[in-house]
């Protein structure tokens, strides 16, 4: 059985591998950079949680079977269902607290609620199979040649972190969902500095830009468009002040 300290470990590289994963995928597709992940930090605990999920039901299957074939399929099939698992759960959870879906698979074929699809699950189950037979092994052997007492040291520093970072995004959340939802109880200036204040997570999700769409004042998408063409036009009198000076 792995120990605590090893899945502390694990779950936080794994973490930060989904966050690359996502920020590589979503920055290419807006051609900018966007920081995909929910915590503040480099780190999609999702992925984490996938990962170890994933891993602890391979050493499980293991222990059923020994047959090559039939536990690759029973693996892929549990990776499937358990990691759609996970992205249902946190899509209906976000959607109750937020009344907008943070991702949408409703365009797909035989999707459940837009939570989840087919194509994407069984994405998940290839990842997953080439997570446990290519990629893991390789990690837990680095991760063994770590001298025992540093793994405990980073594993608190760890610990720490995430409960710091997501105790922080848990308040940010909170106090966004309220200005979103309570919106006519502020004043145009202070709601607008929340967006501002806030526009990562608009950007990471941009479904949640439709928050309050068509609201005179309130509309999200359209405080961040607005900051956006303020900012634009700041960077273009500046490069014109500096070819004049020249």
């Amino acid at each position: 059985m792995i120990n605590l300290i090893i899945l502390v470990l694990l779950f936080s590289i794994y973490s930060f591998i989904g966050w690359i994963m996502e920020t590589i995928y979503v920055s290419f597709r807006h051609k900018k950079f966007v920081n995909r992940g929910f915590l503040h930090g480099p780190f999609c605990p999702i992925y984490g949680f996938g990962a170890i999920l994933v891993l602890l039901g391979a050493r499980y299957i293991d222990n059923i079977t020994d047959k090559v074939p039939l536990s690759y399929i029973i693996l892929i099939i549990y990776s499937i269902f358990i990691t759609s698992a996970i992205e249902f759960v946190t899509g209906y959870l976000l959607e109750k607290i937020f009344h907008q879906k943070w991702w949408d698979y409703s365009n797909h074929p035989m999707n459940i609620k837009g939570y989840i699809c087919p194509q994407i699950s069984l994405y998940w189950g290839a990842l997953a199979f080439v997570f446990i037979q290519f990629i893991h092994p390789r990690i837990n052997k680095l991760i063994l040649t770590i001298p025992d007492q540093f793994q405990i040291i980073v594993s608190v520093l760890l610990i720490l972190y995430f409960a710091t970072d997501t105790i922080k995004t848990v308040i940010n959340l909170i106090d966004l969902r309220k200005i979103i939802v309570h919106y006519s109880n502020v004043s145009i200036q202070i709601y607008r500095n929340k967006i501002l204040k806030y526009r990562r997570y608009f950007q990471a999700f941009p479904r949640l830009q439709a928050l309050n769409s068509g609201i005179k004042n309130r509309d999200i998408k359209g405080i961040l468009n607005d900051r956006i063409g303020k900012l634009k036009a700041e960077i273009k009198t500046k490069i014109d002040q500096r070819r004049d000076w020249k």
